[in-house]
């Protein structure tokens, strides 16, 4: 199976070359793909130090599989080339994940809508697959009616430059800035742009893709992303309403037996999610589960993921098993 990742270098390429090593995926033939000025770079894979290569010449080769984080617009121009090929693109950017013919996918919780005719299939934004992750056995039994979410997100998520300024920032270094602000002992009230209704691009991602993965458009969700000093994953507070009085056993039943869901909820030894700890795990972490007690049949909790690999990566990866198997390619 020839495989291509698509923005190899950087900080969610690099971790998805590491998760398909980990998980053994069949990759008979490795292709990394880069821009050009880096075109003809060394990178390793499974041992093997292969060559970077352009995006013309990765569509040449006629990957089966490529995973693709390289920003929207390289994503609108590029992926239709590689389908043409018969590649199928999972794409890690936003560029096609409201697209209505495209699927957008979190294997745990919608991977039945992936076939095999699928040659582009969005990943969906980072903290949007954690929350939906911890949502989705709640909502088959109490049926949502409406989330109010507010993030934490972890440095990572905008990029190396981000982590760059971070570190800068505690040294005492002055150097580039990722932010208009700086960020360490900061918090930073916006994730993208702002939108004309007062909401950040990070926070329409959040509201109408979680719709779409839940496949139900009655859901009412609003949210507040907020960038913080942190860089092992993004934290959400979630308070969820529900159709159905939750039964609070049953909550952590329901999350205990989703697959890629940790519960970590001990008040009495202080456990609970932490980035620190997420910080190269696969799984989605739930704790601080709780009534709101202002208002009927409604919980709070705390979820916290590594954005980088189940926010980014590991789905991605989760998505080409699925595609491969659809497709008999391992």
């Amino acid at each position: 199976m020839k495989v291509a990742v698509v923005g190899a270098t950087g900080l969610v390429g690099q971790v998805m070359c590491q998760v398909l090593e980990e998980q053994g995926f069949p990759v008979t033939t490795f292709i990394p793909v880069a821009s050009e000025r880096s075109v003809g770079k060394p990178i390793k894979f499974k041992g093997e130090t292969y060559s970077l290569v352009s995006m013309a010449e990765a569509v040449n080769l006629k990957p089966d599989i490529a995973l693709f984080s390289a920003g929207g617009s390289v994503s609108l121009e590029w992926a239709p080339k590689f389908a043409t090929t018969g590649c199928v693109v999972i794409d890690n950017s936003s560029a096609w994940r409201m697209d209505p013919e495209k699927k957008l996918v979190v294997p745990e919780v919608n991977g039945h809508v992936v076939t095999k005719n699928d040659l582009i299939i969005a990943n969906p934004n980072c903290s949007t697959i954690q929350m939906v992750m911890a949502l989705k056995p709640l909502h088959d039994v109490y049926q949502l009616k409406r989330i109010v979410v507010s993030t934490y997100q972890s440095v990572t998520g905008t990029g190396v430059k981000a982590v760059r300024q971070l570190e800068n920032e505690r040294n005492g270094i002055e150097g580039e800035m990722a932010y208009r602000y700086p960020i360490d002992k900061n918090a930073i009230p916006q994730i993208d742009v702002f939108q004309p209704n007062g909401y950040t691009k990070e926070e329409m991602k959040m509201i109408q893709e979680t719709c779409k993965i839940m496949g139900d458009d009655s859901i009412r969700v609003t949210a507040t992303c907020v960038r913080i000093p942190t860089v092992g994953g993004h934290s959400e507070s979630i308070n969820a309403e529900f159709a159905k009085a939750p039964d609070l056993k049953e909550v952590y039943s329901l999350l205990e037996e989703m697959p890629g869901i940790q519960v970590l909820d001990n008040p009495g030894e202080a456990e609970y999610p932490m980035p620190r700890f997420a910080e190269g795990k696969d799984e989605v972490f739930v704790g601080r589960i709780r009534f709101d007690e202002t208002q009927p049949n409604t919980l709070n909790f705390w979820v916290v993921a590594d954005n980088l690999r189940k926010g980014a990566a590991t789905n991605a990866v989760q998505i080409a098993w699925l595609v491969a198997g659809l497709r008999g390619l391992h």
